[in-house]
């Protein structure tokens, strides 16, 4: 097993002004770009891209009741609900992750976010795509790329302190089995 890796503040921060120049550069003249961080890893990141980018339209979307492996992860206690900044019908939305891996995510992202409305366009930001992608899923604009095998978990945190920001990637924890519920 490889010891872990870790992604320090500087890297992470490069990244996400990579993230930033991109975006901007392409939606310069987009009026009413919505920004929607995908719960919980996007949403601190969204908060960060529009603070630099200048955008005020910038939400949550929690994608808790799409998720294909529900039973397996139950909604967690930490719920965060969707927040819209406005109407999603004909808007271009620009959804937000910390990490891009098989796709199932962006997946329930689009089902929640389409249950809302019918966007014009619908764009994908993350600050990690990390590869072996499971649906044909891509992202318009990332950060940076990492290479990690099936068996590690790519860990972003971004604090409020924006000096302890880093990406750990190290071995996945065994995960306890659930009893199914006999009700």
């Amino acid at each position: 097993m490889a010891p872990p890796k870790t992604i320090g503040f500087r890297e992470v921060h490069a990244a996400i002004e990579r993230l930033a120049a991109a975006i901007q550069a392409r939606h310069r003249h987009t009026e009413g770009l919505l920004l929607l961080g995908i719960a919980n890893g996007g949403i601190p990141l969204a908060r960060r891209l529009a603070a630099r980018l200048g955008i005020r339209k910038v939400g949550d979307l929690d994608i808790s009741f799409h998720r294909d492996d529900i039973g397996k992860h139950p909604i967690p206690k930490e719920f965060t609900p969707t927040l819209l900044p406005g109407d999603v019908n004909g808007a271009t939305v620009l959804l937000v992750d910390d990490v891009l891996f098989t796709g199932r995510t962006v997946k329930a992202a689009l089902d929640e976010l389409f249950d809302h409305g019918r966007p014009a366009t619908v764009e994908l930001a993350v600050l990690v795509d990390r590869g072996s992608r499971r649906l044909p899923i891509v992202a318009d604009f990332a950060g940076m790329t990492v290479n990690a095998a099936e068996s590690e978990d790519v860990v972003v945190s971004l604090g409020d302190n924006p000096s302890s920001d880093r990406i750990d990637i190290r071995a996945r924890a065994a995960r306890p089995l659930r009893a199914a519920s006999h009700r």
